[in-house]
């Protein structure tokens, strides 16, 4: 019987009692190969070939094209809406990825959010029509399904509209919308992970939520960032493909740590990262993946 790692890590946490005491430490991985596949803002970026993709990332039919080629969880972009509604979206701005937006999510109603239309430009824009969806608008679909895929949740807080004090204020509704949402369609906890590299965001959401697991991401500073990640006792961090190391993957083992690796999008780079060992992969070509790992 194959068990799910998030499973195990959720089993791990309450063998081992409160969030914040001693963790098993094989319990929270799975053996090397059996890595959780996870679709990169579903299917991915824009790209011309191999292969053309023409869905633009943490769109709706992005999420659902990469359940399709055989992931097992979504890693899913959210930012705040003005009303304090959880959207689907990557940038930090709406001029980057969407025909008419301008300024921030967080400047807008979510009713005026989903009317943009991604843009993605020639040829791409042929070939998708998409809209900004809400996460309600996701889970609604999902919930349609035998079980949730994981839900990799990666929060952009980062917004050059908001200022430090509105930073704050938006981190705690977007933690009290996400409990919410997530209990009203009663996901697991453990087909959860809440990934920011915003401490308060975490911490907010550890303590409304104890049983969700959390990812602390890291793009630098590998060291001093997975003492940091130590120290908040998260259950995972969050970790680009060129900090994905055989020795990197090892020490944050050492420390009780999960490793969730994202990025690569070539076969070379995508097997590069899959012989560091990886506890799950969000990757941005589903079908590649499972044919290297040689399930497909």
């Amino acid at each position: 019987m194959k068990i799910s790692f998030w499973s195990l890590l959720v089993a791990g946490m309450l063998a081992g009692g409160a969030a914040h005491g001693q963790r098993p430490t094989e319990s929270l991985r799975r053996e090397p190969g059996q890595l959780v596949v996870v679709g990169h803002a579903g299917s991915g970026f824009f790209t011309p070939l191999n292969p053309f993709n023409p869905l633009p990332p943490s769109s709706l039919r992005s999420e659902l094209k990469a359940l399709r080629d055989g992931a097992e969880g979504l890693e899913i972009d959210l930012q705040l809406s003005q009303d304090s509604v959880p959207v689907l979206y990557h940038d930090m701005t709406l001029e980057t990825m969407t025909r008419t937006g301008r300024g921030c999510t967080n400047e807008q109603p979510a009713a005026a959010l989903t009317r943009l239309r991604f843009r993605g430009g020639w040829p791409y824009d042929w070939f998708q029509r998409e809209h900004l969806v809400t996460l309600d608008t996701l889970l609604a679909r999902l919930a349609r399904r035998p079980e949730f895929p994981f839900l990799h949740l990666d929060l952009h807080e980062n917004l050059p509209c908001l200022n430090p004090e509105q930073a704050q204020r938006n981190s705690a509704a977007m933690v009290r919308q996400l409990a919410r949402l997530l209990r009203r369609y009663q996901v697991p906890p453990g087909r959860i992970l809440l990934v920011s590299d915003q401490l308060s965001t975490l911490r907010r959401f550890r303590q409304l939520w104890p049983a969700v697991p959390l990812g602390y991401e890291i793009t630098e500073n590998f060291a001093a960032n997975l003492q940091v990640a130590q120290a908040e006792r998260v259950e995972a961090i969050v970790i680009s493909d060129a900090l994905t190391t055989p020795e990197n993957t090892a020490r944050a083992h050492a420390a009780n740590l999960a490793v969730v690796a994202f990025g690569a999008r070539s076969s070379k780079g995508i097997k590069r990262v899959v012989a560091a060992h990886p506890d799950a992969y969000e990757v941005d070509y589903v079908s590649k993946l499972l044919k290297i790992l040689g399930r497909k």
